[in-house]
């Protein structure tokens, strides 16, 4: 069940710019974009990074080393703690569209548990090209 969490000035900042963007965002360009809202040290962002990760209201894609927002933040079905998170990543736009498959999610918990594996956390990540960008123009 997801908490709701009192989030901090740069946390909310954080969130809204990568809210409110289409594609991922690396820590850096999420710097450059507000710097104007006092920000000025990469260390700033990843705080707010840090901790907009644990809440579940952020995801960072590990191939990209970039991060978007959770596309399902107050969806109890979505689970982040123990849930399988999947990403498809268009190579061509950079859209990312989230999703989780139960079917995938309880082979791997069965594969961890017949080999005695503690899973903390599981991301698939796929790549290749969306729908949009396969259509002829």
């Amino acid at each position: 069940m997801a908490e709701t969490h009192e989030l901090t000035k740069n946390q909310a900042l954080v969130l809204g710019v990568l809210s409110q963007t289409e594609g991922p965002l690396s820590a850096y360009s999420l710097l450059d974009r507000l710097r104007g809202e006092g920000f000025r040290a990469p260390l700033q962002v990843y705080r707010a990074l840090d901790k907009l990760v644990e809440y579940g209201l952020v995801h960072r894609l590990e191939s990209l080393n970039s991060f978007v927002a959770c596309a399902h933040p107050h969806d109890h079905a979505h689970r982040h703690e123990h849930g399988v998170i999947a990403f498809a990543i268009c190579e061509k736009c950079g859209q990312v569209n989230e999703f989780s498959d139960e079917v995938v999610e309880k082979r791997l918990k069965g594969w961890a548990r017949q080999n005695a594996f503690k899973l903390a956390k599981t991301t698939i990540e796929m790549r290749g090209t969306c729908a949009s960008c396969l259509r002829p123009a």
